[in-house]
């Protein structure tokens, strides 16, 4: 069961304080507005107390995405620990890292290799995030990353 101030929050935003999976606007859930709000201590008490940590709102997001969005890496972590996909694929088949890279947010682009994204994953138009990538940073990293894959496949 979420904290009181939990409860109070998810009531302030407008969502159902007895269910906290239930989703509102855009199909977001308090999780997820949490996450982009950088709303640390109201996302990991959500986490706590058991909110879907898979739901994809209208567009195919996650809250790892609103994480990123935020720049809250504490709330990453915690949501991988949680169960949350990484290589999730939104409505046109990008996935955080693909976001990251093309958003040029280097910090994340290194986390989320770090943590297992697959660097593989295309969208519907067919980009992966190294073809994305909108920095050097980005490019440099996600090179290195798909060089190291090819290494392990041989």
């Amino acid at each position: 069961m979420p904290t009181p101030t939990t409860l109070q929050w998810i009531s302030n935003h407008g969502f159902d304080a007895d269910n906290i999976n239930a989703p509102g606007r855009h199909n977001d859930t308090p999780l997820m507005l949490a996450c982009r709000q950088g709303e640390h201590d109201i996302a990991s008490d959500l986490i706590k107390a058991g909110a879907n940590v898979l739901h994809r709102n209208m567009d195919g997001t996650d809250a790892l995405w609103a994480c990123v969005v935020s720049d809250s890496f504490e709330l990453a972590t915690e949501l991988l620990a949680a169960g949350a996909d990484i290589n999730n694929q939104n409505d046109n088949g990008a996935s955080v890292l693909m976001y990251a890279s093309s958003a040029g947010k280097d910090r994340w682009v290194s986390f989320l290799l770090q943590q297992g994204a697959d660097t593989r994953l295309k969208s519907l138009d067919d980009f992966s995030a190294l073809e994305l990538a909108s920095t050097i940073g980005c490019l440099r990293l996600l090179k290195a990353a798909t060089r190291d894959l090819s290494a392990q496949a041989s």
